[in-house]
């Protein structure tokens, strides 16, 4: 007799939530230019920046803190820039025994490329 269990799968295809319109069908609320503000802040700065980019060009889509920390700062420092791309959500993470495994989500990068894309004005 087997103990073997069948668990559901998580659903991973999540709606798209843009924080903000795209920049070229209105003026941004207060609010929305914060939300904006914040995740632009975050990729404001070169460290940030690769690590958000060694994640989510990372085989699978997530990453092993383990296998994205050689940027050129030390350890605490990696964890300090990851924390803060986490606070602006785009970065959400999952500790799996004695490693964090990081993940950007799809909705993440989809409403950040609608917010800049937009449709072009003649």
């Amino acid at each position: 007799m087997s103990n073997v269990q069948v668990l559901p799968l998580l659903e991973t295809d999540r709606a798209v939530a843009p924080c903000c319109p795209p920049l070229n069908e209105r003026p941004m609320s207060a609010s929305e230019a914060e939300v904006a503000a914040k995740m632009f802040k975050a990729l404001g700065d070169p460290v940030r920046l690769r690590l958000f980019s060694a994640v989510a060009s990372h085989e699978g889509g997530e990453a092993c803190v383990c296998d994205i920390s050689d940027v050129g700062v030390t350890q605490p420092t990696v964890s300090h820039h990851l924390k803060k791309l986490k606070e602006a959500g785009l970065l959400s993470s999952e500790r799996r025994g004695t490693w964090v495994y990081y993940r950007v989500e799809p909705s993440v990068l989809a409403a950040m490329g609608a917010l800049l894309a937009g449709t072009a004005r003649a």
